[in-house]
C-alpha cells in the first residue's frame, strides 16, 4: 500500500465519520514559541485551548512535521526522522475517550478491502496513562484486549504536551507487535522495538503553564472543553503496510537513498556506516525540500540555520561516501518525484526550490574548502609546536565559526598523524548549547502566554474600519496592564487597550502600525503600538495622555491622517515595485519580506546576484511609469482558491484564511493577496526613488526605496550637492563623475608618494635603532616609540628590519607607535631569542596589558594595544623585566 494511499484512506474514514477534512498547516508555525510544526496539534492549539472557537466540531488532518532536536540519531533507528507526516482526527467538546477508542479500532481492523488498514487484532498491543483507569476499560470493552496487552506507563510515556505552555493530559498509545525475529515477548514494557508504536490517543483536558521537563510541569486547570488529539505516525503505517524494516525504506523516502547509491557507487545494505549515510541523505534532502518549499531559506539563525544544518550534513554524508562533487541537482529532483504527488507545489515551484538548494551547496562546498586550508594552517602550527593533539578551541571555531564539521575534522586530523581535543571541543557545544536553551526559554517566557486574550477574543473579532474610514465610535472591551486584566488606566500609564472595532492598523504584511489617538468622555489615550496578539483580535498600546479610561468606557479612534497617507503610498510602492522586479528579473524573483512605513519601503526578494545600475534604473523607471500611469488600484474578498486561479502573489511562510483581500494595481499586472492599506490610484503615490539595493544572506537580495514627499526631499538634497559640486569645481553637471574620479586619482598618486617618502624616512632610522639596542640578560634590546604612525603596519615593517639589522645574535625588538590616538606595540624576535625562550606572543600581551587593553601572536612577531599612551614607557620596562627572568 502507497503511503499517499493509506493517507487517503484514513481521511476517508474520518470524513464519512463527520470530520472536516483541513488542508496541512504550513511547517513554519505561526506559535511564537516554537520554530516548527513539531507536531500535528500545532496548528489546532488555539482551538484546543479555547483561545479561538474551534471552526467545527470534528476535524481529521495529514499534518507536516519537522523535528530536529534527535537529529544525530536520524539514520541510526528505523524511527527517528526530522521531515514526518502526522494523521490525525481532532474533536473539539465533541466525542472523548469511548469515541477516540472506538474510531482507531474500526480503522485499524477493518479490512483493506473493506477500506480499512487491516491490521491483524492479535497484533495490537496498547498503553494507558498509569492512573488512567476508564480508558482501559474501554480498551476492554471496545476492542476487547486481554488485559496483559493493555500496559500502564507514567507521565514520560503516556502522558502528552508540546513542552511548552499549552493543552495537555494522558494518552493511550497503541503498538503493532513485529513479531519475535526483532526481540522479546512483553509487549511496549519490555521491548519498543519489536512493539512499535503507529498511533497515539491524547485525552485534552487539561492547560498547563511553566513546563519544565517532559514530566515536571504545573497544571493550570482543566481546558474550557475536553478535546481529543490523536496522532498517527504516516512513515510508520507505511513501514508496515509496505513490508520494510525502517521508513527510510518507504516508497516517498526510499527513491532517494537510491539515487545515492547510484551516485556513490557503494550498496546499501554492506555496511553499518555507509547505510547511517544513506539514511541521513534520504531523509534529510526531503526534510530540506519541505522546508525550502514552505518558504525558508538557508542562513546562520533561527529556521534558516535549521535548514541549512540539514543540507551540509547532507553534503557531509555524500563526501564520506567518497562523492566530493554536487549532487543536489540529482538528489532533490528525485526527492521532488517521490513526493510531488502528495505535495504538487513541489513541481510548480520547482525552479525556485532548486535554485535555492544547488546555490547552498555550492556555498557549502566553498566553505569546506576555505575550512580545509584554515585547518591544515592549525595542524601545521600543532606540529610545529611539537603537540599531538589540536585543541578543541581549534575545532570548536571551524565548526561555530565556518560550519566546518566536526567528524571531517577528526578524519583530516587523524591522516596527518594528529588527534583532537574531543573532550574540549564537546564542553565548548555544551556551552553553546546551554546558552541557546536558556535564551530560547527566556522568549518562550515572554512570548508564550496568550491565554490572557481568550476571554476578548471570545467576544468575537476586532472589526477594522480602517479601510474606509479614518475615525469610528467602540467601546473599551477590555484592559491590560503589564500583561494582566485591569479595570482602568490612569494619566501616565501604559496599557493594552481592547475595543470592539477600530480604524487603526495593526502591524502585519509588512506594514507598520498606525499612528494615531483614543479619545473618550474624559480621556485621551496616545496610541503607541497596534498588534494581533491572537488571530482576530487586534491590542492597542497606548499610554494615557489625560483622564482614566475604564472597561466599558466609549472611545473613538482616531488615525494620523498624513501618517497613514504616506504609509498607504509606501505599501502600494511596494506592490509596484514587485511586479517592476518580475518584469525585469523574471518570476524567479519572488518576494521574501517586505517593510512599509509612512516614507520609506524595502523588499526583500529571491535572487542571488547583485543587481546592476542599469537594472536598478529600470526597475525605477517601470514603477514610476506606472506611477504616471494613474493605474486603479482595486481590492477584492475571494476565497483562497479563486485567488490563486487568478495569479495572485502570496508570501512564503504567511498563513492565509479560505477568505483572502486581493489587491489589483493596474489588473493583473500587479495582483497580490495583502490585508494592507493602499492609495486609491497609482498616481497618489507621486515618486519612488530607489535608494540602496544589498544582500541579505547567500539567496536574497534588499532594495529600498524613499516614497512621495520623502523621494523628493531626497532628489532635492542630492539637486543640492550637484550644485555645490558644479560650483566648486568649475564643471558643467555632465562632467562632474570624470572630474571627480581625475581629482580622486590624483588624491592617490599623491598618497602613494607620501607614503614611499614616509617609508624611506623609516627606514633611514633602522640603524640608529639598532645601534641603540641594549643589553639585557642574554638578549640585545631595542625598545623605542617611534611617535605618530599611520597604520600599525609602518611599526611591524620597522621592527622585522630593525630585528634583520641586529644580525643572529639573540635580539628582541619592541617598537612603539601611536595609531589614530592609540598606543600600540610589535615585539619582533629572532631564531636565537626564541631558542633562549623570548615569545614574541608573550611580550606584546604583557606590555598590551600595562597600556591598558589586549594582545598577543605568534612567536617570532606579535602586536598588542591600548588606550593609556602615556603607558608606552613603563609597557617596555615591562617586556625587559620579562626578558631578565627568561
Amino acid at each position: 500500500m502507497k503511503t499517499a494511499d493509506i493517507a487517503q484512506r484514513y481521511l476517508n474514514y474520518f470524513e464519512k465519520n463527520g470530520h472536516t477534512v483541513v488542508p496541512s498547516a504550513s511547517l513554519v508555525s505561526d506559535d511564537p514559541t516554537v520554530m516548527f510544526t513539531i507536531a500535528g496539534m500545532v496548528p489546532f492549539v488555539p482551538y484546543l485551548t479555547g483561545l479561538l472557537p474551534a471552526p467545527y466540531p470534528r476535524a481529521t488532518d495529514l499534518q507536516k512535521c519537522i523535528r530536529t532536536n534527535d537529529i544525530e540519531e536520524v539514520g541510526k533507528t528505523a524511527r527517528h526522522g526530522t521531515f514526518f507526516q502526522m494523521l490525525g482526527n481532532w474533536s473539539f467538546g465533541d466525542y472523548f475517550k469511548e469515541g477516540a477508542i472506538s474510531y482507531a479500532w474500526e480503522l485499524l481492523t477493518t479490512s483493506e478491502a473493506d477500506g480499512g488498514l487491516g491490521f491483524a487484532e492479535k497484533d495490537i498491543w496498547v498503553t494507558v496513562y498509569e492512573t488512567d483507569d476508564e480508558a482501559a476499560a474501554l480498551w476492554q470493552k471496545i476492542a476487547g484486549l486481554p488485559a496483559e496487552r493493555i500496559q500502564r506507563m507514567g507521565k514520560e510515556d503516556n502522558y502528552w504536551h508540546t513542552g511548552q505552555p499549552g493543552p495537555g493530559g494522558p494518552c493511550s498509545e497503541i503498538y503493532i507487535d513485529r513479531g519475535p525475529a526483532y526481540g522479546p515477548d512483553g509487549g511496549p514494557l519490555v521491548d519498543d522495538n519489536r512493539f512499535t508504536e503507529i498511533w497515539n490517543l491524547v485525552f485534552m483536558q487539561e492547560l498547563l503553564s511553566d513546563v519544565r521537563s517532559k514530566v515536571d510541569f504545573d497544571i493550570a486547570g482543566p481546558l474550557p472543553k475536553k478535546n481529543i488529539d490523536t496522532g498517527m505516525g504516516l512513515e510508520r503505517v507505511a513501514m508496515f503496510k509496505q513490508g520494510v524494516e525502517n521508513m527510510y525504506e518507504t516508497d516517498q523516502v526510499r527513491p532517494v537513498l537510491d539515487r545515492a547509491m547510484e551516485i556513490s557507487g557503494r550498496k546499501y545494505g554492506a555496511s553499518h556506516e555507509d547505510d547511517v549515510r544513506f539514511r541521513v541523505i534520504a531523509d534529510h534532502v526531503r526534510s530540506s525540500l519541505m522546508l525550502l518549499s514552505d518558504g525558508v531559506k538557508p542562513a546562520n539563525d533561527g529556521r534558516g540555520y535549521i535548514l541549512r544544518r540539514l543540507m551540509r550534513r547532507t553534503v557531509r554524508s555524500m563526501r564520506l561516501l567518497g562523492v566530493d562533487a554536487p549532487t543536489f541537482p540529482e538528489l532533490f529532483a528525485t526527492s521532488r518525484d517521490a513526493m510531488k504527488s502528495a505535495y504538487p507545489v513541489l513541481e510548480t515551484d520547482w525552479d525556485r526550490l532548486s535554485g535555492l538548494a544547488v546555490a547552498e551547496e555550492e556555498t557549502f562546498l566553498r566553505t569546506l574548502a576555505q575550512g580545509s586550508t584554515i585547518l591544515d594552517l592549525a595542524l601545521g602550527d600543532t606540529k610545529r609546536s611539537g603537540k599531538q593533539t589540536l585543541a578543541g578551541s581549534e575545532a570548536f571555531l571551524l565548526h561555530d565559526t565556518y560550519g566546518f564539521p566536526i567528524d571531517l575534522t577528526l578524519e583530516i586530523a587523524e591522516e596527518q598523524g594528529l588527534s583532537v581535543d574531543r573532550s574540549s571541543f564537546d564542553e565548548l557545544m555544551t556551552e553553546q548549547r546551554t546558552r541557546a536553551k536558556a535564551d530560547a526559554k527566556s522568549r518562550r517566557r515572554q512570548l508564550a502566554d496568550v491565554s490572557v486574550y481568550r476571554d476578548f477574543r471570545a467576544l468575537g473579532e476586532t472589526s477594522f474600519a480602517g479601510y474606509t474610514d479614518l475615525e469610528t465610535d467602540s467601546r473599551v472591551l477590555g484592559i491590560l496592564i503589564d500583561g494582566q486584566p485591569a479595570t482602568s488606566a490612569a494619566e501616565g500609564q501604559v496599557a493594552e487597550i481592547i475595543l470592539a472595532e477600530t480604524t487603526l492598523y495593526a502591524e502585519s504584511g509588512g506594514q507598520v502600525a498606525d499612528k494615531g489617538a483614543i479619545v473618550g468622555p474624559g480621556y485621551e489615550l496616545e496610541v503607541l503600538d497596534v498588534q494581533k496578539p491572537v488571530p482576530g483580535l487586534i491590542s492597542h498600546t497606548v499610554q494615557v495622555s489625560t483622564g482614566t479610561v475604564a472597561v466599558d468606557d466609549r472611545a473613538t479612534t482616531v488615525v494620523d491622517a498624513a501618517n497613514r497617507r504616506a504609509a498607504r503610498q509606501a505599501h502600494s510602492a511596494t506592490h509596484l515595485v514587485h511586479a517592476a522586479l518580475r518584469d525585469t528579473l523574471g518570476a524567479g524573483a519572488t518576494q521574501a519580506g517586505s517593510l512599509n512605513r509612512a516614507g520609506y519601503m524595502r523588499f526583500d526578494f529571491s535572487w542571488s546576484q547583485p543587481l546592476s545600475t542599469d537594472t536598478r534604473s529600470e526597475i525605477e523607471e517601470i514603477t514610476n511609469r506606472a506611477v504616471h500611469d494613474a493605474l486603479e488600484v482595486t481590492t477584492r474578498i475571494v476565497s483562497l482558491d479563486e485567488a490563486k486561479e487568478a495569479g495572485a502573489m502570496a508570501l512564503f511562510g504567511e498563513k492565509y484564511g479560505d477568505v483572502v483581500r486581493m489587491v489589483d494595481i493596474g489588473g493583473p499586472w500587479s495582483r497580490e493577496l495583502c490585508a494592507g492599506t493602499h492609495v486609491s490610484t497609482s498616481a497618489e503615490i507621486g515618486l519612488v526613488s530607489v535608494v540602496g539595493e544589498s544582500s541579505v544572506g547567500a539567496s536574497n537580495r534588499r532594495i529600498e526605496a524613499l516614497v512621495g514627499q520623502d523621494a523628493f526631499r531626497e532628489l532635492a538634497a542630492e539637486r543640492a550637492v550637484v550644485s555645490q559640486l558644479t560650483a566648486a569645481l568649475k564643471t558643467p553637471r555632465e562632467q562632474l563623475p570624470e572630474r571627480i574620479a581625475e581629482i580622486a586619482a590624483n588624491l592617490k598618486t599623491a598618497e602613494k608618494r607620501i607614503a614611499q617618502f614616509e617609508a624611506k624616512e623609516r627606514e633611514g632610522r633602522v640603524p640608529a635603532i639598532a645601534e641603540a639596542a641594549e643589553r639585557v640578560g642574554g638578549f640585545r634590546v631595542a625598545a623605542v616609540s617611534v611617535g605618530e604612525v599611520a597604520s600599525g603596519d609602518d611599526v611591524r615593517g620597522l621592527a622585522l628590519s630593525v630585528r634583520e639589522r641586529l644580525g643572529s645574535e639573540a635580539a628582541v625588538v619592541a617598537l612603539g607607535g601611536i595609531v589614530a590616538g592609540r598606543p600600540i606595540v610589535v615585539v619582533a624576535t629572532n631564531d636565537a631569542a626564541r631558542a633562549a625562550g623570548a615569545k614574541a606572543g608573550v611580550l606584546a600581551k604583557r606590555a598590551a596589558g600595562v597600556l591598558g587593553g589586549g594582545g598577543g601572536g605568534r612567536d617570532d612577531v606579535a602586536q598588542g594595544g591600548g588606550t593609556d599612551a602615556a603607558a608606552l614607557p613603563a609597557a617596555f620596562e615591562a617586556i625587559t623585566t620579562e626578558l631578565r627572568t627568561a
